[in-house]
Formats: structure tokens, C-alpha cells, sequence
């Protein structure tokens, strides 16, 4: 089954998608109320921005040295402290790591000083080092430090001559005081428990899977898990931000990494650089609204890989959309009575780990040969092919291991909004509209976010508005057909943000920056470079 969480990313510049990539349905949410159409949604109150000093009882935090030492080629690497709880410090720490790379400057003419870089004022080699460049890959749950040592040196020429590169492993994931919940053999059994019960006894066996999992955390984590939420992690960027020695931060957040950095915005508006927020989330929304929502955005990735798919001859589901669809759905059904076995693991391909397959191909095109491959592999009655993306995104490695991931992905959503459902009965009741909206995945994710109901601690967030008074142009982007993150969410942060400015980008996947679409790529680095946003209403073709 899909664990907790709100979006990630798991998009450019970097690695292709993995475990980083989670669906947001899968576990956070706010209130017990059941969705119905026209129903209207409870007033939401705008994200205050913590007072401009930094209080006395945080001073030895921010007066911290960084003690960078060398690790993987080309990087170096470092651990800082920071409170488990900003409102009393005084009750002990958490060790936080980064990762950088520095600066690299190139004169200009030199090879490889080309792109957007070249502009008279951002000129490779000719302007002033702008500091670091704060990156996040999304998750909640995703390495910032891995992220960083995989794309750093895809990131344009001029922007890697003017900024260091930087990488946080938020508190509780990674490297960072990581949350964990299960052993390996249990995380498998987890993934794979059916998300769509049809009686009694499978309501109960995933009601215990969520309750199993809630009391694993729990147990391992301790008090930190109280403290893993996004507000107190955008509080341990502006501590690095200091140690880094930057007035400001400048930021690349990807997904969930968006709101991250809108948190960090308007927490810290005076203390906001250059901001780019890929593949946006909607702070606005409660978690059943954001799940309804997000829900529509994999059936709009699926339409778009169902007509391309009727196109192509290996295409295994049909010759149209609407068999393409009609046929993973007798998949889906025949999986949920019949498990697929996979010859050379042993495993089985059950229903939820076919259904979590195919939503981790839909987060990038470059994936849908690969899914075409894998449904014609189980049509014949091998499931090694979806096995295969579903263990891509849960991050399983080949020895049959796990990162922690998930574990902070559920840790920080249910920290960040409260539960949408208070048992299994709100859960079967918001069936019908989630099918609606997602005919092929809608059932699955209506369940999934039954996932925080039995999380052992309350919820410290809630749906909010981000304005960020004060600071300077915030560059939001978004993608029309982005599973994940729905372009209407990019829509909603660029609007509430007083200086946000929408980039679109008319396209397949999540996210956008840095997949090879030029027109996105070029109006980002002269942003960064610059400081200069996009002109209103740019879009960018696929």
C-alpha cells in the first residue's frame, strides 16, 4: 500500500523518479467532513512571519561554525545542531546534515559557458558569487544531500559559477535524525496490503497495517516524532542559512520541497532570496480537498499515457483511451482476486503494488515505454515489470531494504494537517466522490488517507494561506498535466504569494525545471542569475 504523505519529487535536474516521488493522498488531511460537490470549504488563515530578531534563546544555534570536510568528490560535507522544539531549546537537540558543492567559476568564452548565463548582466565568469543556492527534491521524506550529489552537475554553467550548491536533509529524514518505523520484512508486507477492502476482514487488515505502522514510529522515534513538521524544518533552514554566512535565502524546492520553501517565505519574509517553487502545493487546502484534487491529477496523467499508449503497437491494453482504460481496470480487478507472482523475487504483484506501478510511471513520460512493457509482461502473467516501478517508488533496494522515506513522508504529513477520516466508515462514505474525480485510482487513494487516523500524535499544523509580505519576486512553476501536484495548485501558491509569479509549462510529468524543456530551463536561470521573473503569463510548450 502507498504510505502517507503529501506530493514529492523526484524531477529535474536530477535522478529519474523514485520512492521520493509519493503521491499527497496518501495519508494527511483536515477534518472528519465527508466531500461533496459545492460543499464550501472552512475559512484558512494566513501564515504570520516570526518576529525579524532571532530570539536570544536561539542565538548559540545561529552562532554555530560549520566544520565542512571533504566526502564524495567534488563535495563536502557537515553537521549542525538545532532545538528539537523552537519553543523551549532548552530541551535538547537534533543533529541536522548538508551537503555542498562550491562555486565553480568559468571565464567567459570557456567551454561549457553557454545557455542563459551569457545575458550582458548574468554573464559566465563576469558577475559577483550570489551565495548558496539551497536545493530540496521533495518527500516529505526525500535526501536533500543525495539529491544534490546527483544533479549538481546538471545545473547550468552560469548558476553553478555563482552559487554553491547546497543540500539539507530536513530533521527526520536522511542523514538527518532519521524516523523510522518498520523492518525491512514488515515495510514489504505493508506495501503490500489491498487499498481497496471489499468486506469485513480486508477493512480490518488494513486498518491494522496503518495502526501497525503508526505504533512502529512511535516506538522508534520517540518525542522527535512531535517535532518533524514542516514549520520547524523551515526553521532549520534559516539556521543554515546564517552558518552559510547568506542575508538571504535562495532556494530551489521542488514538490513538497514548494512548500517548504513557501513556509520558509512567509515565516522569514525579509530573510527570502531567489525562490523557485517547481510543481507547487496548495497550502490552502485541507488534505481531503488536496486528496480529491491530487486524485484528478494522476487520472489526468493517466488519460494523457492511455491516448499516447493507443498510439504505439506494443501498446498492450487496447487501440483507444477508452479500452487502454477499460483494460487496466480488468487488470486492477483480476489482481485484487489473483496475485501475480514474479519468477525471479518470489513476490507477489497484488492490486496495491500494481496500482502504486503505475502512479510511479505516471510522474515522468520518459517512463510510460517501461509501463507499456510492464502491463504487457502481467497481461501474459508476469508481474516482474510493476513489481519493479512499485518498488521504485517505495525506494526498495535490490537487497530487499528500505530508506526511510516513507517513515518521514507519513511522520511530517500528519504533523502538518490533521486526519481527514476518523475511521474506516468516513473512509468507504468519501469513496464515491474520490471515484468520480479518479475512476481508476480514486478508490485507492480514498483509503490511503485513512493513514494518519491512528497517528499517535496530534497534528500541529493546518491549512493556511501563504502571503510572504515583503518578499522579493518568488517564481512559481507550474505543469498542466503534473500528476502529483495539479496545475491548479500552482495556480493558488502564485496567487496567495504577494510577489509570486506563475511560469506554466504545457506538459506531461511532475515538475519542470531541469526535463530538457529549454523555454522552463532558460527563464529559471536568468531568474536565478538575475533576479529578474518570468514576464506574466509565460508559458512554455511541451
Amino acid at each position: 500500500m502507498l504510505a502517507g504523505g503529501c506530493s514529492s519529487a523526484s524531477s529535474g535536474p536530477e535522478a529519474p523518479p523514485s520512492a521520493a516521488a509519493g503521491p499527497a493522498a496518501a495519508g494527511s488531511g483536515s477534518g472528519p467532513a465527508s466531500p461533496s460537490a459545492g460543499a464550501s470549504r472552512p475559512r484558512v488563515t494566513p501564515l504570520e512571519p516570526l518576529p525579524a530578531a532571532v530570539p536570544a534563546a536561539l542565538a548559540s544555534y545561529y552562532g554555530q561554525r560549520l566544520a565542512w570536510q571533504p566526502c564524495d568528490e567534488g563535495f563536502e560535507c557537515a553537521t549542525f545542531r538545532v532545538p528539537l522544539d523552537y519553543d523551549h531549546p532548552a530541551g535538547g537537540d537534533l543533529v541536522l546534515a548538508a551537503v555542498r558543492v562550491r562555486a565553480e567559476p568559468v571565464e567567459p568564452g570557456a567551454p561549457g559557458a553557454s545557455g542563459v548565463s551569457k545575458g550582458p548582466e548574468g554573464s559566465v565568469g563576469s558577475g559577483r558569487r550570489l551565495g548558496s543556492l539551497l536545493l530540496n527534491p521533495g518527500g516529505p521524506g526525500g535526501s536533500a544531500v543525495d539529491y544534490v550529489k546527483a544533479v549538481a552537475g546538471t545545473y547550468d554553467s552560469g548558476v553553478r559559477a555563482r552559487y554553491d550548491l547546497v543540500g539539507l536533509d530536513p530533521r527526520g529524514v536522511g542523514r538527518s535524525s532519521p524516523v523510522t518505523c518498520l523492518s525491512n520484512q514488515r515495510m514489504d508486507a505493508y506495501t503490500a496490503v489491498d487499498t481497496t477492502p471489499d468486506d469485513q476482514a480486508e477493512t480490518d487488515a488494513l486498518v491494522a497495517a496503518d495502526k501497525e505502522f503508526a505504533e512502529g514510529c512511535e516506538e522508534r522515534a520517540g518525542a522527535e516524532l512531535g517535532h518533524l513538521g514542516t514549520v520547524e524544518a523551515a526553521r532549520d533552514m534559516d539556521v543554515l542559512r546564517a552558518l552559510l554566512g547568506d542575508e538571504r535565502l535562495n532556494y530551489v524546492g521542488k514538490s513538497y520541497g514548494t512548500f517548504l520553501g513557501a513556509t520558509y517565505a512567509g515565516l522569514f519574509p525579509t530573510r527570502t532570496g531567489r525562490m523557485v517553487l517547481d510543481g507547487a502545493m496548495d497550502p490552502s487546502l485541507d488534505s481531503l480537498d488536496g486528496n480529491l484534487t491530487q486524485a484528478g491529477g494522476f487520472e489526468t496523467a493517466w488519460a494523457a499515457f492511455a491516448k499516447d499508449c493507443a498510439k504505439h503497437e506494443d501498446c498492450p491494453l487496447g487501440r483507444t483511451e477508452q479500452q487502454v482504460g477499460e483494460q487496466l481496470t480488468a487488470l486492477f480487478k483480476s489482481l485484487d482476486t489473483q496475485p501475480l507472482v514474479t519468477p525471479d523475487s518470489g513476490r507477489l504483484l497484488t492490486e496495491s503494488r500494481a496500482t502504486t506501478g503505475v502512479i510511479q510511471a505516471m510522474y515522468a513520460d520518459f517512463l510510460w515505454p517501461d509501463l507499456r512493457a510492464a502491463l504487457a509482461e502481467a497481461k501474459a502473467g508476469d508481474g516482474t515489470g510493476l513489481l519493479k516501478l512499485s518498488d521504485s517508488y517505495y525506494g526498495r533496494r535490490p537487497d530487499g531494504s528500505y530508506p526511510n522515506l516513507m517513515f518521514a513522508n507519513t511522520a511530517v504529513n500528519c504533523l502538518d494537517l490533521p486526519a481527514p477520516f476518523t475511521g474506516p466508515a468516513e473512509a468507504q462514505q468519501a469513496v464515491p466522490a474520490f471515484e468520480r474525480t479518479s475512476p481508476h485510482f480514486g478508490r485507492d487513494m480514498a483509503w490511503m488517507a485513512l493513514t494518519c487516523t491512528y497517528w499517535p500524535v496530534k497534528a500541529t499544523g493546518a491549512a493556511h494561506t501563504v502571503r510572504a509580505a515583503g518578499a522579493p519576486p518568488i517564481v512559481v512553476v507550474g505543469t498542466t498535466r503534473d500528476p502529483a501536484t495539479p496545475y491548479a495548485w500552482a495556480q493558488s501558491l502564485a496567487g496567495q504569494l504577494q510577489s509570486g509569479h506563475l511560469l506554466t509549462y504545457d506538459g506531461d510529468g511532475h515538475t519542470a525545471y531541469g526535463r530538457q524543456n529549454a523555454c522552463v530551463d532558460d527563464a529559471v536561470n536568468a531568474y536565478l542569475l538575475r533576479g529578474g521573473p518570468p514576464e506574466k503569463g509565460k508559458r512554455c510548450g511541451g
